[in-house]
């Protein structure tokens, strides 16, 4: 060994021992001033002027708008409630409704903690800090889906249910989702099915897609929008920005359509932001 190389392991021994005389670095407290929150490199990140949602201005989903209302509730008047499964047809108001939730309840102490994906496997973190403190939280996961080589979904299967640690009575999960059960579903899904004393046993893989979105206790569906009630949200958008839906607003709101191959709530305040663009 050189004598740069003993110079180096010396330096190395002598910082070991200086980490282990240094006292550990205390945890920054947790602010609990917000009711709005992000989860970021391991904790709660408050966020300032959130998206504020009204109920009343989501049109055509009346029924899961009630629904999700209902749950939510009895979630933060303390009684049980179930975890939320909102899928379907994209732009159709799936996370909106859930934002309206916080508008709706955040004076009766409801809170939201938005978590992507990606965090998935971090839950269990993540709902033993919100433990700590004794406000309700919703915990939103947006446009959640997994591949079938995922292994993140695991860690969310067991935190909706099989899990030594139970989920604490003042967290639930509404997650939306493109798929029924999160997972994407093949044909041989389907070819791998067995009939049995001549009934069908599903296979083992649908078996476990189903699992996941089994353990959601409320699923509410979404789906795609009719022509007249595309044209309502952008009637109702385009009143908001001082705009009627006159018959060259109307025709050109069909081919804004048209050319995106949808017709849903999200594409209707585009296309009213487009228009207004043309009034000016």
């Amino acid at each position: 060994m050189s004598n740069t190389d003993k110079l180096f392991k010396r330096l190395d021994d002598l910082l070991d021992r200086l980490e282990t005389l240094m006292p550990a670095e205390k945890p920054t407290q947790q602010d609990w001033s917000y009711h709005a929150y992000r989860w970021h490199d391991g904790r709660l990140q408050g966020i300032t002027g959130h998206d504020v949602v009204d109920s009343a201005d989501l049109l055509y989903i009346e029924r899961q708008a009630k629904l999700l209302h209902n749950n939510s509730r009895q979630f933060v008047q303390g009684h049980p409630a179930n975890n939320v499964l909102l899928w379907g047809a994209r732009g159709t108001g799936k996370s909106s409704i859930i934002k309206a939730q916080l508008n709706q309840f955040k004076d009766q102490g409801l809170c939201m903690v938005e978590v992507s994906k990606k965090q998935a496997e971090q839950l269990f973190d993540i709902i033993a800090t919100l433990s700590l403190d004794a406000r309700k939280y919703i915990i939103y996961m947006d446009d959640l889906s997994f591949e079938s080589d995922d292994e993140s979904y695991k860690a969310l299967k067991a935190t909706l249910e099989g899990s030594i640690q139970p989920q604490p009575s003042n967290v639930l999960i509404y997650a939306t989702s493109n798929r029924r059960h999160l997972m994407p579903e093949s044909m041989k899904d389907n070819l791998d099915s067995t009939m049995q004393d001549g009934q069908l046993h599903p296979s083992d893989s649908i078996e476990e897609k189903i699992s996941l979105s089994d353990r959601f206790g409320l699923w509410l569906s979404f789906h795609p929008f009719t022509q007249d009630q595309y044209l309502g949200v952008v009637k109702q958008a385009l009143e908001k920005l001082g705009l009627t839906l006159d018959e060259p607003a109307r025709a050109e709101a069909l081919r804004f359509a048209t050319a995106r191959g949808s017709r849903n709530g999200r594409i209707a305040h585009q296309f009213a932001t487009f228009w207004l663009g043309q009034t000016l």
